[in-house]
């Protein structure tokens, strides 16, 4: 009787249950394991990303909204011609920039939709491996996405007051 009251009083509230979710017991056998994770850790992807330079470029590319020849990109930091054409291309051969060719002329453009996509993916599949799910009140540390959509918007009120 008494967990059929405390039941309905967590449904009224909007609480529900996590279920324990069963976990690897080691590393070795996390790895044998297949989840959509596996495939969405691109290595190419984080070795782009994992220069300064590359991430400046991205971000000024980003921001300008257009296709940009190189002596246009050039002009964010104070690297080389050259040495920005190789960084373009390595985020181009990642996927993350799309090239054109225009007489003598290279014009590189982000690919807003795959690159939200492809972290978008690779973010879900990390929050599928919280041992709590995308509710996951485990103590591990996490905050569910609702939560920090919710911590973002008090904080939106909190200043505009």
């Amino acid at each position: 009787m008494m967990t059929q009251i405390s039941k309905r009083a967590q449904r009224r509230r909007g609480e529900r249950r996590v279920a324990a979710a069963v976990l690897p017991a080691t590393p070795r056998m996390a790895a044998a394991c297949c989840k959509p994770i596996d495939g969405l850790l691109q290595p190419g992807l984080f070795r782009a990303l994992g220069d300064a330079t590359r991430v400046a470029l991205l971000a000024c590319l980003a921001k300008c909204g257009r296709a940009c020849s190189v002596t246009e990109i050039a002009e964010c930091c104070a690297v080389d011609l050259s040495v920005v054409s190789r960084h373009l291309s390595m985020l181009e051969s990642a996927g993350v920039l799309e090239s054109t060719k225009r007489g003598r002329t290279v014009l590189y453009r982000v690919r807003y939709n795959e690159v939200c996509g492809m972290l978008r993916a690779l973010a879900d599949a990390i929050d599928e491996c919280c041992p709590g799910g995308s509710g996951c009140s485990t103590g591990c540390g996490c905050e569910p996405a609702a939560a920090t959509a919710e911590r973002i918007r008090k904080g939106a009120n909190d200043a505009g007051r």
